[in-house]
């Protein structure tokens, strides 16, 4: 019988503590983008890698992780001198992401002269980002 009550009171903690968090990361706010971060289009994706260290966000609107790192990725924008910063909206351009094999976002890629050098995937602090994108130039 106690072997129950602390069973059905697990389950129901942790029910309430996931959709707690699914209400909070639903009310994250949509922050605009620094001027520095180049939004990327199927028209300019190939000529925005060419020749330069670029880290490309691949989000959407409706993913709240993405989110979350819009201010991470606007900080590290303005701290960039020899490396680029931009954002590819995957409901816009199913094509490019499916060609770089996004499964998941926000996914993160490293392009150095036009070739993918690193992929980071999931949530990751700006300290964590310039020591990757530091590795490559």
């Amino acid at each position: 019988m106690t072997a129950t009550i602390i069973i059905i009171s697990v389950i129901l903690a942790f029910v309430l503590f996931t959709f707690f968090m699914r209400a909070r990361l639903k009310n994250i706010p949509v922050v605009d983008d620094a001027e520095k971060i180049i939004t990327l289009t199927d028209k300019n994706f190939q000529h925005q890698i060419k020749g330069k260290t670029i880290l490309v966000d691949f989000w959407a609107a409706w993913c709240a992780p993405c989110r979350m790192m819009a201010p991470v990725l606007n900080e590290l924008s303005g701290e960039l001198d020899q490396a680029s910063i931009g954002k590819l909206n995957i409901d816009e351009y199913q094509s490019i992401a499916a060609r770089y094999n996004v499964r998941s976002i926000p996914t993160m890629i490293i392009f150095k002269d036009g070739k993918e050098v690193d992929r980071i995937v999931g949530v990751k602090s700006r300290e964590f980002l310039l020591k990757q994108i530091n590795k490559v130039k």
